[in-house]
Order: C-alpha cells, then sequence, then structure tokens
C-alpha cells in the first residue's frame, strides 16, 4: 500500500513540475524589478568573491584618486614584506644558531665543559639580543603599522561601498508576488496530498 501511495505521490509531483515549468520561470524571472545601478555590471557577474572587494574595484575603475590610493596601499605592504623578511632572515639565522648551539653542547659529557660552553652561549645570546633590542622594537612598530593600515583601508573600503550596495538594493526591489503564487501552488500540493486515500 505504501508502495502504490508513494508511487502516486512521485508521479502527480512530475506531472505538475512538468505542466507548470513555463509559469514556475515567469515567477522566477518577476522575481526582481530590474533597473540599473553604478555597479550592476559588476554584480551580474557575481562569482564567490568577496563582495565589498568586488563592488570597491568596479568603483576603483572610473576614480583616478581611489585607484591611486589603492596603488598606495599595495606598494606599502610589498614594501613591508621585503623589509621584514630581510631583517626576520637574519634574525632567524642567528636564533637557529644559538638553538643549535645548545643543543649540540647538551651532548657533551664532561659537566664542566658542558657548562662552561653554556654560559658562553647564554653570553653571546644576551648580548646579541640587546643589540637587535631597537630592531625588535622597530619591526613589532612595522608590523603594527601595517595591521593598522589594513583595518582602516578595510574600514574605507566597506564604508565606500555600502552605498553602492544600497543603490543595487533600490533598483532591483523584490516583489512578493512569485512568492505568493509559488506558495499557493505548493498548497495545492500539500492539499491534494492531504486528499489522497
Amino acid at each position: 500500500m505504501k508502495k502504490i501511495l508513494f508511487a502516486s505521490v512521485l508521479a502527480l509531483s512530475l506531472l505538475s513540475c512538468k505542466k507548470n515549468t513555463p509559469r514556475n520561470g515567469a515567477a522566477v524571472e518577476n522575481a526582481v524589478d530590474n533597473a540599473e545601478s553604478s555597479v550592476s555590471g559588476s554584480l551580474k557577474s557575481y562569482r564567490k568573491e568577496d563582495m565589498v572587494d568586488q563592488i570597491y574595484y568596479e568603483l576603483i575603475k572610473n576614480d583616478k584618486n581611489l585607484k591611486a590610493l589603492d596603488d598606495k596601499i599595495i606598494e606599502t605592504n610589498q614594501e613591508s614584506s621585503k623589509v621584514l623578511n630581510i631583517y626576520g632572515e637574519t634574525l632567524r639565522k642567528s636564533e637557529s644558531f644559538y638553538l643549535d648551539a645548545h643543543n649540540q653542547a647538551a651532548s657533551i659529557k664532561d659537566s664542566l665543559l658542558k657548562q662552561q660552553l653554556d654560559k658562553e652561549i647564554k653570553m653571546s645570546s644576551d648580548q646579541y639580543d640587546l643589540k637587535i633590542s631597537k630592531v625588535k622594537e622597530l619591526i613589532a612598530k612595522v608590523n603594527s603599522n601595517s595591521d593598522n593600515i589594513s583595518n582602516l583601508y578595510t574600514a574605507f573600503k566597506i564604508r565606500k561601498t555600502l552605498p553602492e550596495i544600497e543603490k543595487y538594493q533600490k533598483a532591483h526591489p523584490l516583489k512578493t508576488d512569485g512568492l505568493e503564487k509559488f506558495i499557493n501552488k505548493q498548497n495545492q500540493l500539500l492539499n491534494e496530498l492531504k486528499n489522497i486515500k
């Protein structure tokens, strides 16, 4: 009995889908009033990209000042990476040396010699830490400035694109009639299914 009921429901739903295909397409096509906004073109090709960046880069195309600002941000980020890589490489090599020296000294069997080497390694490491304390402080400042630049630029892009998405929303108001028609169709099918015996 259950198999017959299931087959009947399946057949009814397939038939109702086939009969109403053109009407469903029309309901979907009429879901939005399509007027144009300044970012409509970029949003037609919407992919899973960041929408803020997508709209912002559409704005950049028509604004030399925004383009110059974006270029300056990109250039500063690239310079920051280069500068930090140069200093970072030297710092990493020195840190690696002291770690390796400490590990090798630990393998020495003569305890007096091992103690003496540990003292010498620590003294050299402490002296180096003093020498580079200003460098580390400045590196921290570069990183902090980079974070602040990124945060402020992100905030700027969001503020610049909020009015654009609002214009897009006004130019593409969503209608309710397509949904209401579809809900009516669903309700009819629900009633049919409830009355099947």
